[in-house]
């Protein structure tokens, strides 16, 4: 089964520096019908203005993945950290005990464009992590695990049961993949247009899909996708 969640649907927050969308339940957005799947609990759509951004501010208990579709994003934490994050990069935070961080776009002329992800660890108080890798070179038409609990085939590590795949699928290209059984996927896409299975999809839909076998994605335009592989 596979259930859409409309681009149009999702809730919207403009602050003029920032405008986000939000899949899933988020600060001023309420809707209980939407408060994630599985351990998935966020993804914002974040377009922050040059010298914007978020200022230093605390998380916990929480695994917080940043994926950049266009412009850059700069990172400071606390722990010491300072990154700037572009196209193809991956950044993965775990909260754990307590964290303290900032987002800013350091351009003076372009926005940048982010999905922040949120996944709900399975154990609480970990200590704390950062953790960045650049995917670009291997996003191209073909599905690659960008976070894992275990770190496998170089990915990044995240304290929960649950594999994020990313992917870039050039137009007229379709790519098909075995889901596991007694699992939960969820499927975001995050640029163009995609067919998923049966089902047509714009730039922020996002589909959450229960027993099914396996899924195909075809594109007749450029896309960008984000798969969950849920507990």
């Amino acid at each position: 089964m596979i259930t859409l969640r409309p681009t149009n649907q999702r809730g919207h927050a403009s602050h003029g520096w920032l405008n986000s969308y939000h899949t899933f339940s988020f600060a001023d957005y309420y809707d209980p019908q939407h408060m994630g799947v599985s351990a998935l609990r966020v993804i914002n759509d974040d377009t922050v203005a040059p010298k914007a951004g978020f200022p230093m501010h605390a998380h916990r208990d929480m695994e917080i993945i940043s994926y950049v579709l266009s412009g850059a994003l700069e990172h400071k934490d606390n722990m010491g950290n300072g990154s700037v994050i572009r196209p193809g990069e991956v950044q993965c935070m775990s909260a754990g005990t307590g964290v303290m961080h900032s987002e800013y776009n350091p351009s003076s002329d372009d926005n940048v464009n982010f999905l922040q992800i949120w996944i709900m660890p399975n154990e609480k108080g970990v200590q704390p992590g950062y953790e960045q890798q650049d995917f670009s070179s291997e996003l191209e038409n073909q599905l690659t695990l960008v976070a894992s609990p275990d770190g496998r085939d170089d990915s990044l590590t995240i304290h929960q049961d649950a594999l994020l795949y990313a992917s870039r699928i050039k137009a007229g290209t379709s790519i098909n993949h075995t889901l596991n059984t007694g699992r939960t996927a969820y499927l975001h896409l995050a640029k163009g247009e995609a067919r998923v299975n049966n089902l047509d999809m714009q730039h922020g839909d996002g589909v959450t899909i229960n027993n099914e076998e396996r899924i195909s994605i075809t594109t007749n335009d450029q896309a960008e996708i984000l798969l969950f592989d849920l507990p």
